[in-house]
């Protein structure tokens, strides 16, 4: 048992948001992202849209979340945990293109 902390440890630590690229409607490219399980939050689905769309920002299209329970069987006995699922589809915004600042008076 002592032996499957450290190894839990370090994928409890290196959990992030996952993402991929997706088509969505008329041609166009999205992204799906999830951020499920119980060390996970939307804050990480959020930070990981701002990294794929930069500067540009981002549509959030959809969003979902639920719970469940998972149960598997290991060598050391039955782990239980609780299964929360959080994900969502963005599109990032246009860059915007010869736009002109606002004069000064």
């Amino acid at each position: 048992m002592k032996s499957a902390f450290p190894i839990f440890l370090v994928m409890l630590l290196s959990a992030c948001a996952t993402s991929k690229e997706i088509d969505i409607a008329e041609g166009q490219r999205g992204y799906s992202i999830d951020c499920s399980a119980d060390h996970l939050n939307w804050s990480l689905c959020y930070e990981k849209a701002g990294q794929i769309c930069d500067k540009k920002g981002f549509e959030i299209l959809d969003k979902t979340g639920g719970t469940g329970v998972v149960v598997a069987g290991v060598e050391y006995g039955v782990y239980g945990e609780s299964g929360l699922k959080r994900s969502m589809t963005i599109e990032c915004r246009k860059q915007q293109t010869g736009s002109v600042a606002p004069a000064h008076r």
